[in-house]
């Protein structure tokens, strides 16, 4: 074997690798890290004299000896279990990690105030004062810990807090958290501050209520609550576990939906706004462009604030936030460790960009999975950019209405959940007659805006508007027939326009921060709007006239922004020629397996799966101890509601992702990364990803080049049968329907002929006929001796489609059979008759 024209090169990247491997195999295995449980009081209080037991877990470096230490604080709601699996990478890498429930959370006592710095700041400090007594944490000279504090959201704003009051804190890596809580929760993008901000309710609403669930018991510890105790109080039921002045500030918000100065000056008390030039140690903020709790404008604030006090900061937009996102684990990892490994190690590696922000790089051909690239720039733009362009919009003065109790209202985003969608379409809706449109001309060029636009409105209001009248700004991006909303998430910017006594009122609204591409041909549109669904809205029905004050939006840019090329390298397609070598460096090398990786006895069977467990970061089990078997020429339906874990389950069956425990095994072979017995599984899950621009022909030739395998093996013709597009398959793939796309992705699984077949929501976007095709091509190719596993909310498909079923729920199984005999089973009096629905209903629990 030679790599073609270049046998030297080849010979000298055998022998970088053989190298490389002797090294691994010989290099000492570090000792894993040992998980510590520990329970430490600390006194708190505005007097100190608040005696509160904190949960915590400590995890030695795995190295051993002396380290630097990393306090990694958990998010609201949450407990040191969601941070359990990032202390154990970081452990691993080298640290002394505390991970510890704060008070008011999970099994610690106390009440929860906020990160006040009366209570949670003083937590802190006290931690710091354990870690400096503790054999494995490295000192200063001064005899003070190395230590760094990392976290996202409550984590994220306490290491910023306790930045500010504890001096021997060395670093921090803050996520997606505030600069300013009441300015979070009373937003007004005209700049009048959170005294005239509109309340976002609905997340203040989730706030307050995952703080308000009873305490748990901390082993040991004297029980608060006993069968005999007298029922709850009703300022017990209504306050939780928080302190009871923050939860009178919270009923007198709630009801009036206005900020009073007493709330004010309570949620700034544990903001960073309340600390300015009191956080002087490097700084990592990474906040996500898909949350509309702490927005992007939060982390520029805090950015700000540091570097004026010539601090390095580093400023990171990623794919993820309250919203959801792909979360970009491992990279934020990275970021975190890279950033501690600087300024709490010392050690010399490539220094943070100063800016970076994920973009969308398309879809790997693949495994159509997205594809994250990082672009980077030399310096932080800031809110408004580098630099600005000005974009002309046009449209006339429109009345818009805000409706009686300000229902029905406009959706931008549901908390928690980001932008509600369906069949891969936007949902984001505006009520009909409460909102104006503004549209710039087609682009002649493509517009990459970065940052916070700005445009200025005016207001005439009709009646009394002593509060000012209410709006809230969106943006969209508008192609040929499709119109996108680009703030992230369907975000928002709401705005209180202050009316004269004529009734007239201008003001200059900040759009939420974006990074966004528009294309040439696309016209920016911007709307304004009466309601929405996530906000506080008056009450009182009125009518407004809005218009541009200003014919133009600036829309902010930053020109230094580079973003690395998204494309195969050579390397790309050596790695099967690396991967031969490796394996076979590997084989000689002798190192002992712990795990047989081929079972014989399964040669036959296409699927076990015994005890597979996967959790998610905050610790909740996505899958648990779920196990069973998949037999030839079975059409086995996936059964379970939303969060079941089953396309957790379809991922590790394809290798995507690691599981926690147990195994998977297709034909015997142990499924892992890049496992050579994967060349006998299609799937299709999580939708279907092409690249528009080529022909769906064209997409179907590119994914099966890039298996390596020959053409001859891709059964072209019974694949094109299958996708039934005629005509189409020559047209590109953007100008598909959903079930064009569906239909395309079934036939690109099918490609090769697989022996087992994993398809998620395969008939989505489907008419009655399509699925009554695709059923009769799932049986038959079962028939044939292959396997077909189809995950499905269609129950009635399923019955019709699949000869056996597993069910799930909540992660585990609930029970694995034929279809036929689980109908018997539970109909009338154990005969036939019953429905599948019926039947899924009943064993999870949901039976109405």
């Amino acid at each position: 074997m030679k790599l073609a024209g270049k046998p030297v090169a080849w010979i000298a990247l055998v022998a970088v690798l053989a190298a490389a491997v002797a090294v691994w195999i010989l290099w000492p295995s570090p000792s894993g890290a040992r998980p510590q449980e520990q329970s430490i009081t600390v006194l708190d209080g505005p007097r100190d004299d608040q005696r509160v037991t904190l949960d915590a877990t400590f995890f030695p470096p795995a190295g051993g000896g002396r380290a630097p230490a990393v306090l990694l604080a958990h998010g609201f709601g949450g407990s040191k279990q969601s941070v359990r699996e990032a202390a154990v990478r970081l452990a691993g890498d080298g640290y002394a990690v505390l991970t510890w429930s704060a008070r008011g959370f999970g099994r610690s006592t106390g009440q929860i105030a906020l990160n006040s710095p009366d209570y949670e700041v003083k937590d802190v400090r006290q931690l710091v004062d354990w870690l400096a007594r503790r054999p494995e944490v490295r000192l200063d000279e001064a005899g003070d810990p190395r230590v760094g504090v990392a976290g996202g959201s409550y984590g994220g704003a306490i290491a910023l807090m306790a930045a500010a009051h504890d001096d021997r804190i060395d670093a921090i890596v803050p996520q997606i958290t505030w600069h300013d809580l009441a300015d979070a929760l009373f937003p007004e993008a005209g700049g009048r501050g959170p005294q005239d901000g509109v309340f976002k309710r609905m997340w203040a609403g989730l706030f307050f209520s995952r703080g308000g669930t009873s305490p748990a018991p901390v082993p040991g510890a004297p029980r608060a609550v006993t069968e005999e105790a007298p029922p709850a109080s009703a300022q017990e039921v209504r306050c939780g576990r928080f302190l009871p002045e923050l939860c009178d500030v919270y009923q007198k918000i709630a009801e009036t939906g206005r900020a009073t100065p007493e709330a004010v000056e309570t949620l700034r008390r544990s903001s960073p706004v309340s600390v300015p030039g009191r956080i002087r140690i490097p700084t990592l903020l990474i906040q996500g462009t898909r949350d509309s709790l702490f927005t992007l404008a939060q982390a520029d604030a805090n950015a700000r604030a540091v570097a004026a006090t010539g601090a390095p900061v580093s400023v990171a937009w990623f794919d993820g936030g309250h919203d959801g996102g792909d979360g970009e684990i491992d990279w934020l990892h990275e970021r975190t460790a890279a950033w501690f490994a600087r300024y709490l190690k010392g050690e010399s590696g490539q220094a943070e960009a100063p800016f970076t922000v994920t973009r969308d790089g398309g879809r790997d051909p693949g495994t159509r999975r997205p594809v994250q690239l990082h672009a980077t720039s030399p310096a932080y733009p800031g809110l408004y950019g580098a630099a600005t362009t000005q974009i002309p919009l046009e449209g006339p003065a429109q009345p818009v209405a805000n409706p009686p109790g300000g229902s029905p209202s406009s959706i931008s985003s549901v908390p928690g959940f980001g932008v509600p969608t369906g069949a891969g379409l936007s949902l984001s809706t505006e009520m009909p007659g409460q909102s104006a449109h503004f549209d710039s001309a087609p682009l002649t060029a493509p517009l990459q805006v970065t940052g916070g636009s700005t445009v200025r409105v005016r207001v005439r209001a009709e009646g009394d508007s002593k509060d000012g009248v209410t709006l809230f700004a969106k943006l969209y991006d508008v192609g040929v027939g499709t119109q996108a909303p680009v703030l992230p998430d369907g975000l928002v910017a709401p705005v209180r326009v202050a009316v004269s006594s004529g009734g007239t009122g201008e003001a200059t609204v900040t759009l939420p921060v974006i990074d966004h591409r528009f294309d040439a041909g696309h016209r920016l549109r911007v709307a304004l709007t009466t309601t929405d669904l996530g906000y506080s809205t008056p009450a009182a029905p009125a009518v407004y006239q809005v218009e541009l004050a200003s014919p133009a939006l600036t829309v902010p840019t930053d020109a230094a922004l580079r973003t690395p090329p998204n494309g195969p390298s050579w390397w790309t397609w050596a790695l099967p020629a690396v991967g031969v070598v490796v394996a076979a460096l590997l084989l000689l090398a002798g190192r002992r397996r712990r795990r047989t990786d081929h079972d014989p006895d399964l040669a036959d069977v296409p699927l076990r799966i015994d005890g597979l467990t996967k959790a998610y970061r905050n610790g909740e089990l996505a899958v648990d101890d779920l196990s069973f078997t998949v037999e030839r020429g079975q059409v086995l339906g996936l059964l379970g509601p939303n969060g079941a874990g089953k396309t957790t389950t379809m991922r590790m069956m394809m290798g995507l992702i690691h599981p926690d425990a147990g195994e998977i095994r297709i034909f015997g072979h142990r499924v892992s990364p890049g496992a050579a017995v994967l060349s006998r599984l299609g799937s299709f899950v999580e939708g279907p990803g092409f690249l528009p621009h080529l022909t769906g022909r064209a997409n179907l030739e590119l994914y099966w080049r890039a298996t390596g395998r020959p053409e001859r093996d891709a059964h072209f013709a019974e694949a094109l049968e299958i996708a039934g597009l005629g005509g189409a398959l020559d047209r590109a793939v953007r100008t598909y329907s959903q079930g064009m796309r569906q239909r395309l992705a079934i036939a690109q699984a099918m490609l090769g002929l697989p022996d087992l077949l994993v398809l998620d929501e395969p008939a989505n976007g489907l008419d009655p006929p399509q699925i009554r095709e695709m059923r009769e091509v799932l049986i038959a190719y079962a028939a044939r001796g292959r396997t077909v596993i189809v995950s499905s909310h269609l129950l009635a498909e399923v019955e019709q489609t699949c000869g056996h079923v597993v069910v799930m729920h909540r992660g585990r199984l609930v029970t694995a059979g034929p279809v036929r005999e689980l109908l018997n089973g539970h109909g009338p009096g154990n005969g036939s008759g019953s429905r599948l629905e019926d039947v899924f209903l009943d064993l999870i629990g949901e039976k109405a």
